[in-house]
């Protein structure tokens, strides 16, 4: 199977998460800890990377980062291997020290908050810590938040204070962030709105128009990469970018299905083609060109594969020259 693409471009942000392989601690030890930090200080700065909001947990990390050049890849690469080594090479071990490849959620502007609490709030979550006590969890960007002596020049700690209520980096700024956090971590509806359920899914978080300015980016042959990635936004990117050169082969537009049967034979050409051809599920089929329940499409496609339908043989050649 292809490896997932990354898509990188300068000013890119990132949430990254990755696990210890077989789900092992990896960050047990206070060496093991200091260790990867250590590397991501390196590669934030040797990259050029601001990090706005990081959480080291037992067995995996977070982090969000935003990536001026658009090198994500180059850096996540050197960053996993660097500590890879150190880790083996301190304990006299051999083998993989991460689960696999990191996952790396490509975020708009307005995920960039969210995501920040979602990661000061892991320790809470996770029973480690209360909410009201969540300074003293030391393994997290919001400790040094709460410690303007611990900080690193690289972390942008405004950044959650900003997305909590334009809050100032003061005594009573950071004390109304850690209210904010409380009060987050036991709102269940806020903690929805601000999609926490799925913070750790997809290929992006943001608005839909967001998503689509970024697919609209990608070359075919990127998309095809992504799509073997089982991204379903993506998918329907391909299906929908596909779609328009199949309705001007058979001079049609989108707006001629409402108007026409279901069982219209150029409907039929196009639901097999875009399913043939695509991989289209028959649901997005159905509802974009106006054909009915799913079930009709399978039939009505499957008759036309038979070769029961002689008079569609024209749409169907037609579809075939695209």
């Amino acid at each position: 199977m292809p490896r997932k693409i990354r898509i990188e471009y300068p000013g890119a942000c990132y949430h990254v998460i990755n696990r210890g392989n077989y789900r092992s601690w990896i960050f047990k030890t206070e060496g093991a800890r200091k260790g990867f930090l250590k590397a991501l200080q390196e590669c934030s700065l040797a990259e050029g990377w601001h990090v706005h909001a990081w959480c080291l947990m037992g067995n995996h990390y977070h982090l969000c980062i935003e990536t001026p050049e658009g090198n994500l890849v180059k850096g996540m690469r050197w960053l996993q291997s660097v500590f890879a080594n150190r880790f083996n090479r301190f304990r006299k071990t051999n083998g993989h020290v991460f689960q696999g490849r990191y996952k790396a959620i490509l975020l708009d502007g307005k995920s960039l908050g969210a995501v920040c609490h979602y990661i000061h709030l892991n320790p809470v979550r996770a029973g480690i810590v209360k909410a009201g006590e969540l300074e003293k969890y030391r393994h997290s960007s919001f400790h040094q938040l709460w410690h303007p002596g611990k900080r690193w020049g690289f972390v942008d700690y405004s950044t959650g204070l900003d997305w909590a209520g334009h809050l100032a980096d003061s005594t009573e700024g950071r004390h109304l962030y850690k209210d904010y956090l409380g009060w987050l971590s036991e709102d269940d509806e806020e903690m929805k709105e601000l999609g926490f359920s799925t913070m750790s899914q997809g290929w992006a978080k943001g608005s839909k128009e967001f998503k689509e300015r970024v697919l609209a980016d990608l070359t075919e042959g990127k998309l095809d990469s992504v799509v073997e990635a089982d991204a379903l936004e993506i998918r329907q990117e391909k299906w929908e970018r596909a779609l328009p050169a199949i309705l001007a082969a058979l001079g049609k537009e989108l707006k001629d299905a409402p108007a026409c049967k279901k069982s219209e034979p150029w409907k039929v050409a196009a639901a097999r083609f875009l399913r043939e051809r695509y991989l289209a599920p028959y649901k997005w089929i159905a509802e974009t060109l106006c054909m009915g329940v799913v079930g009709s499409v399978q039939a009505m496609v499957c008759r036309h594969r038979k070769g029961d339908s002689g008079n569609q043989d024209e749409a169907w050649r037609k579809l075939n020259e695209i």
